[in-house]
């Protein structure tokens, strides 16, 4: 029951790593926030999760909506940990990639992170909480087709070293996971129409047997670094790849 008695928000918890996430840590005692655009999936996740999640509809590329999650969050007791969870995967061809495509994904992926780790931050101070953020594979290394994500994920990577050093005098942890692929329906959409060169994908595949990881694998990685057990770690970026980055 590590998080018995804390008060936490997963967001992207309609599906996915964030709905593993969030039944993860019911499971283990949380009163637990759960939060996605999509309504229909979070009552979904609230099904399989112990308690009863408070279930928040909001969009993440809307950083009013941002703000307005946390306040609504914290109106009656604050927030202990935040599992920023949401997020969106887009990749093709770079000359075919059109500027909406780019824009779709930074609002997402990189000034939602950003609005809400600014909005949480004066709640953490004060109850000394901690946020994981959710990076990516592609935020350590060049993934060919995916300059956007990739750049996205760059910058989650750096927000949470920058918040981490900022605010680590002050009680706060920040840290971010690395997932590599992992088998929920974002990370296994049809493969973009266009001129793919197949060995420069593979060349980022994991390397173990099996190496594809499951929501649950990153679910367990996210919960040790909100937990105390890792009271010592902030700033890190933690990988669960299968091997992917290894070589």
């Amino acid at each position: 029951m590590r998080f018995e008695g804390k008060r936490v928000l997963v967001t992207g918890a309609a599906s996915g790593i964030g709905r593993a996430t969030a039944v993860l840590m019911a499971n283990e005692g949380a009163e637990l926030f759960i939060a996605d655009v999509n309504k229909d999936g979070l009552s979904e996740t609230a099904e399989l999760a112990a308690g009863s999640p408070t279930i928040i509809v909001y969009d993440a590329s809307n950083t009013e909506s941002c703000k307005e999650l946390i306040a609504e969050v914290t109106q009656d007791g604050g927030l202990d940990i935040l599992c920023n969870i949401a997020g969106v995967l887009d990749w093709g061809p770079t000359l075919d990639f059109d500027d909406e495509r780019f824009d779709r994904i930074m609002r997402i992926n990189l000034s939602g992170t950003f609005a809400l780790n600014r909005a949480v931050l004066p709640h953490l101070i004060e109850s000394k909480g901690n946020i994981v953020n959710m990076a990516s594979a592609a935020a350590l290394q060049g993934v060919a087709y995916t300059a956007a994500y990739a750049a996205s994920k760059h910058g989650v990577a750096g927000i949470t070293k920058s918040l981490a050093v900022e605010f680590a005098d002050r009680g706060v942890r920040v840290n971010a996971v690395c997932p590599g692929h992992v088998n929920t329906p974002m990370g296994n959409k049809a493969p973009p129409e266009g001129d793919i060169v197949w060995e420069k994908v593979m060349r980022n595949a994991p390397k173990l047997i099996e190496g594809t990881c499951e929501p649950e694998d990153i679910a367990e990685m996210v919960a040790y670094l909100a937990s105390d057990k890792a009271r010592k770690v902030t700033g890190s970026l933690f990988t669960i790849d299968g091997g992917q980055l290894a070589g």
